[in-house]
């Protein structure tokens, strides 16, 4: 039985940390939102008081946080996991943030008497909480085959990316391509409608031809093919526009740093960015199909 240290208990932590209790590890919860602590709690964790008393006799540390300068000082700070854990704890941060934070995160880590992984992840708060994420780590491979048992408690495909800092690196460039095939999709929706074809039926025909994609199969924004995407609830989201529009903005700083030409990719943060500054950030991201019509404010 493993004793693991979840930080971080929100949309997606709750639903991770509780399927890690499922799995058979004993969990010690901490968040800063003390209702989310309970909600946890009620699912088998012990709720802990602090991010020290989350830690202090733990085996493996996961985090589930907003950006790299929590993550940073949640780990490194002056009461910060790396001075209360015990030394050789597994460090397994799965936030998604800037490529350079996790490979910082990773050199600070090492010098305390650590080992970490980055592993941000693919599936949105359904899959969280259903347990079959996707997981993408960055780290040694040493680093990989001890965290490996713990993301399978959590998800339910586990890719070993690389290095320090890759599965950063893979999670923005797939989110990149999600949010241009979302906008795509959508467009091509609009496109069949205004032209005489429903969206089942174009559905039925692009979901097994070129055009089909991730978007399209398993998260259309047209609603009605597949009852199960926001698209059928008024685009509630599972994905916000404003979590969209944090990994595009990464992917644009990534590109910058890397010389990477992303022009679909500028595209779409500019896409996204517009929806955000008319306050629709808490929109699903497919509700740009909302945009695409018509019928959201200009």
């Amino acid at each position: 039985m493993t004793k693991i240290a979840f930080i971080g208990l929100g949309n997606m932590g709750g639903g991770m940390c509780a399927n890690l209790v499922k799995a058979g590890h004993t969990a010690s919860a901490f968040d800063l939102n003390a209702e989310a602590v309970k909600a946890v709690a009620a699912k088998g964790a012990r709720a802990a008081a602090s991010v020290p008393d989350a830690v202090k006799d733990a085996d493996v540390v996961v985090s589930m946080l907003p950006a790299g300068k929590h993550v940073l000082g949640v780990y490194f700070g002056p009461d910060g996991v790396s001075a209360h854990a015990p030394k050789g704890t597994l460090l397994i941060d799965c936030s998604t943030i800037a490529v350079t934070d996790a490979r910082e995160a990773h050199a600070q880590a090492e010098r305390a008497g650590f080992v970490m992984v980055d592993a941000p992840v693919s599936g949105g708060v359904a899959a969280a909480e259903a347990g079959t994420l996707t997981f993408m780590a960055g780290g040694t491979a040493d680093a990989f085959s001890k965290a490996e048992p713990i993301l399978k408690g959590m998800g339910k495909n586990i890719f070993h990316a690389g290095g320090a800092g890759n599965g950063q690196a893979a999670k923005i460039a797939n989110n990149m391509l999600l949010g241009i095939s979302m906008i795509g999709t959508c467009e091509a929706f609009n496109l069949a409608e205004k032209l005489g074809l429903d969206a089942e039926t174009f559905f039925k025909i692009s979901s097994v031809s070129s055009g089909q994609c991730w978007s399209m199969t398993s998260y259309c924004p047209a609603p009605g093919p597949v009852p199960t995407s926001p698209a059928n609830r008024d685009y509630k989201p599972g994905f916000a526009v404003a979590m969209m529009l944090k990994d595009l903005h990464l992917a644009a700083d990534a590109a910058k740093a890397s010389g990477a030409e992303i022009r679909l990719g500028e595209i779409a943060e500019g896409i996204y960015q517009s929806l955000s500054d008319r306050g629709l950030h808490g929109l699903d991201f497919s509700g740009v199909m909302k945009d695409v019509k018509g019928d959201l404010p200009r």
